[in-house]
């Protein structure tokens, strides 16, 4: 018989050595890994041991069991700690106690559980208070670990352990928990051992190793929680990954004045400068700072003076062992070569590293740090683009306050995440997710924010709490998530039940308009105007490096002035999507129109397109002028005509008055035109088959512009005319012919060469099987990617809405395939085209239109079919010219791989 090979579920870490590494995140989570990597690089590590994720996956897969040589893995890893901190598990002179804490592979700050000073039972208590010499200390440990463990492992609910705590408090007539001396904490223990035997019907357990499974147990079932689920489906994590669960020894910050707890950026999270950045609590454990219910002091003298807290700073309370603490953070950042967001413990003057990961941070913020860490040799200029999340540029596209603007602050808090938001005031996150499904902007005011909140932070403009510090919950995940938030602002009172916040004689009602900037923490009354955002300093490098890698183009879908202004302004090479039919609504304009479709004539048509054409070339050479020899995408007409004929009586009878006929008729055509299923029915190129004048017009208009810019300018236009919706090659033909025609007679006629491209926007799936026939004429393919996923799915953008959400919970689809492109049936198609498109016409100018060309997903897509360009909505241009410049990086690693 073969050696049967064990499978290795368990990792030890401690005493300067450990038996993972960083790059075990897959297994180790990136908590296991990283406490790893401290212990090898010789840090103060507390002992302990990492079961891995692939436990986690099995327990799922096997009814939430264990494999059977897990339990032997864990007692040898257990002793090997017990000897390490000279300690037994469950002794009652010298107790060991561990923490139990989740780890996964990608951070996802306070959504799983943790459970801390495990190894607690009515005897052990004894032998800490002995072994501490500090029965205030070992009782208030046994009563948080009641606690924790009564509510993550036992469920019984946060309030019943709370309203004991108010009770004992108040019984004592004390306000603060640090008040509370042995013999009280003793009254809560028991209080709370009664809570966990009255709402579960047994004692609460006091065999340590049933303890330890238990919260083993509780962490792998927390990876399922609604929360946990909600934040990956947000962070697009997949649940497969599992978590792994982190058992270490445990150190104490709450043993007196000569311990604290803390938590620390090695970098200001916030701005990206780079100074010491990060606040602590004398004589408390890790889940104080955290959680908010006390208020946090700052590690330095600067950070305290910066916020103006008269709290002392750590740098002055325990000044050795904050230069240790600095040492460690610059040995830290230099191993990692980004800023970490590091955890520690002080026991008696000595330091102790309990956790370090690459920290969250603001948009500036990462901006800031990769283009310092690369001026200052760290990393390259490829590893700095490559660091930065193009999504999140969209926090620094978005407006500030303006300074001019009156503004009447009420109270201030921590400037915890910038930005400016204005909105409506709700009280709870389910509010705040129907209020803004509903189209309303609100900010979500909470005492303080919990893992529960995060579908209503997600739905809010703005998040206001009134405790917490810079590294509470609120703080972290809007920061991540982009929105502005304001924490700690301690003057502000809330009552959830009165749906009212007051502060100094002001109250303030649910519905409310308030205004928060994150950016200096004030709080106003109001909506208080904002101004855009100045693009310059770091973004300009960081923009400026990632244009000399990327090689897709990128452009913006703008029919207005000001949308193409804006464009040019975040850099965009030009429009790839100008949609004339926006231009037919403006109310001067869509009297013209109603009188063409009620034209029964091609004479009565001809007439009212001449009442349209001049305005329709002026709108031309408004963007010929701002693009400045740019390329302009012209699409013509596309929607169907009954979308600009009236729906109310009133509205028709002003039709029919301007047409010079009767409401009878109106209404008549309005009944001829209608459609079952319009978005497949007489629009696009079909409209040009049946009434080429319209098509005619418009590209006379766009002819005669290109003309007046050049004498005006000297700016030489090529204007691409897209004609939408082709799906045979012949109409393509008849069409271009028309246009042809209409250029040959504004060159007569002006005395001026024009040049000019015709090409087709491919939406539809005949159209990618057919792309080698059309290219044969057609000079560009520009793909709609909105309506080929509507075709290529058969499901309307505008319903999906109701029952997409069901497909990517159930697993049918992992994204919305509006969002992200759906590459294996979508692109597949897109791929076709192009390939056939290019064996034609081997120059064929290749792009895409739809929403997903902002959409970084869907950019790195286009990048490996080799499209020549990318256009989108003005604001997402600058997160597309990241993404192609990551798509090119990532496309060269492939390739040389």
């Amino acid at each position: 018989m073969g050696n049967q090979v064990t499978t290795r579920w368990v990792y030890s870490f401690g005493d300067g050595k450990a038996e993972g590494r960083a790059e075990m995140k897959n297994l180790l989570g990136g908590k296991g890994a990283n406490l790893a990597e401290m212990s090898n690089l010789g840090l103060p590590v507390p002992p302990g041991f990492t079961i891995t994720t692939e436990v986690c996956t099995y327990y799922y897969k096997n009814d939430r069991t264990y494999p059977s040589d897990l339990k032997e893995q864990v007692t040898t890893a257990l002793a090997a700690v017990e000897k390490s901190i000279g300690a037994g598990f469950g002794d009652p002179e010298n107790p060991l106690l561990v923490s139990v804490r989740s780890g996964a592979r990608a951070s996802m700050p306070g959504m799983m559980d943790t459970v801390l000073n495990l190894g607690l039972t009515d005897i052990t208590v004894e032998g800490l208070v002995r072994r501490s010499g500090d029965a205030r200390f070992a009782y208030d440990s046994y009563r948080r670990f009641i606690q924790m463990y009564g509510n993550v492992v036992l469920g019984v609910e946060h309030h019943h352990f709370e309203d004991i705590l108010e009770n004992v408090k108040r019984d004592r007539d004390i306000t603060l928990d640090t008040q509370l001396v042995a013999a009280d904490w003793q009254a809560v223990i028991e209080g709370y051992k009664q809570v966990v035997e009255h709402e579960l019907g047994r004692p609460f357990p006091q065999d340590v190793h049933e303890q330890l499974w238990g919260a083993v147990g509780a962490v792998f079932s927390s990876w399922m929680n609604q929360r946990a689920i909600t934040y990956r489906r947000l962070h697009d994590i997949p649940a497969e990954w599992g978590t792994a669960v982190n058992i270490q020894a445990m150190v104490f910050g709450n043993m007196g004045e000569d311990c604290a707890t803390g938590v620390a950026f090695t970098r200001n999270p916030s701005t990206g400068e780079n100074a010491f950045y990060g606040e602590y609590l004398v004589n408390a454990q890790g889940e104080d700072v955290v959680a908010g219910i006390r208020t946090p002091q700052h590690l330095t003298i600067a950070g305290k003076q910066a916020n103006k807290s008269d709290l002392p700073s750590m740098e002055e309370v325990m000044p050795e062992v904050f230069h240790q603490l600095d040492a460690v953070r610059l040995r830290l950042e230099g191993h990692y070569r980004d800023m970490q967001d590091i955890e520690f413990t002080v026991q008696q003057n000595k330091l102790y590293m309990l956790q370090t990961r690459t920290g969250k941070r603001t948009a500036a913020a990462a901006l800031k740090i990769s283009v310092d860490l690369a001026a200052e040799g760290v990393i390259d200029r490829k590893q700095a683009i490559q660091r930065i999340d193009p999504a999140s540029l969209d926090q620094l596209l978005h407006p500030t306050l303006d300074p001019k603007a009156q503004r009447t602050v009420i109270a201030r808090g921590l400037p915890a995440s910038p930005g400016a938001a204005s909105g409506k005031l709700v009280f709870s996150a389910d509010e705040a997710e129907t209020q803004a499904q509903l189209g309303e902007s609100v900010i979500l005011c909470r005492i303080e924010t919990s893992p529960e909140d995060i579908h209503g932070m997600h739905a809010a403009r703005g998040i206001l709490t009134t405790r917490g510090g810079m590294t509470s919950h609120a703080a972290v995940v809007a920061r991540g998530m982009g929105r502005a938030c304001v924490a700690g602002a301690g003057d502000l009172r809330v009552d959830y039940k009165g749906q009212t916040v007051t502060v100094r004689g002001v109250t303030i009602k649910a519905g409310d308009l308030v205004t928060i900037d994150g950016s200096t923490g004030e709080v106003m009354l109001g909506a208080v105007p904002t101004i855009q955002p100045e693009l310059s300093g770091d973004f300009a490098t960081l923009m400026g490096w990632a244009d000399e890698i990327r090689r897709m183009k990128v452009r913006t879908n703008a029919e207005t002035p000001l949308d193409a202004r804006t464009a040019v302004k975040f850099g965009a090479e030009g429009i790839g999507l100008s949609r004339t039919e926006h231009m037919f609504f403006d109310a001067d304009r869509i009297v013209a129109v109603r009188e063409m479709i009620l034209a029964e004539t091609e004479q009565g048509r001809r007439a009212a397109l001449a009442k349209i054409e001049p305005m329709q070339r002026k709108d031309f050479v408004e963007l010929f002028t701002i693009m400045k020899g740019l390329p302009v995408t012209i699409r013509l007409l596309d929607p169907p005509l009954h979308e600009f004929l009236p729906n109310s009586d009133a509205e028709m009878e002003e039709v029919a008055k301007a047409a010079g006929t009767d409401i009878l008729k109106v209404r008549h055509r309005a009944g001829q035109l209608h459609e079952s299923n319009p978005m497949l029915g007489h629009r696009g190129c079909r409209l040009g088959i049946s009434f080429p004048e319209i098509y005619e017009m418009q590209a006379r208009s766009i002819f005669e512009a290109a003309v007046e810019v050049f004498k005006e300018s000297g700016e030489t236009v090529i204007p691409e005319i897209m004609i939408p919706l082709i799906g045979t090659k012949k109409e393509f033909d008849i069409l271009k012919a028309v246009i042809d025609k209409v250029a040959g007679e504004v060159m007569t006629s002006s005395g001026r060469k024009l040049e000019y491209l015709v090409g087709t926007m491919i939406e539809l799936p005949r159209a990618c099987l057919q792309a080698g026939e059309i290219a044969e004429t057609a000079e560009f393919f520009s793909f709609g990617t909105n309506d080929l996923t509507q075709t290529t799915f058969g499901i309307s953008r505008d319903d999906a809405g109701s029952f997409l959400p069901d497909y990517q919970r159930t697993g049918i689809l992992e994204h919305d395939p509006f969002v992200t492109i759906d590459v294996i049936g979508v692109g597949e198609l897109v791929k076709i085209a192009a390939e056939r498109g290019r064996a034609t016409r081997p120059d064929i100018k290749l792009g895409i239109c739809g929403e997903h060309g902002g959409d970084p997903a869907s950019v790195h897509f286009c990048e490996t079919v080799g499209l020549d360009y990318v256009s989108c909505s003005p604001y997402r241009v600058p997160i597309a010219r990241l993404a192609a410049a990551q798509a090119a990086l990532s496309t060269e690693q492939t390739n040389r791989d």
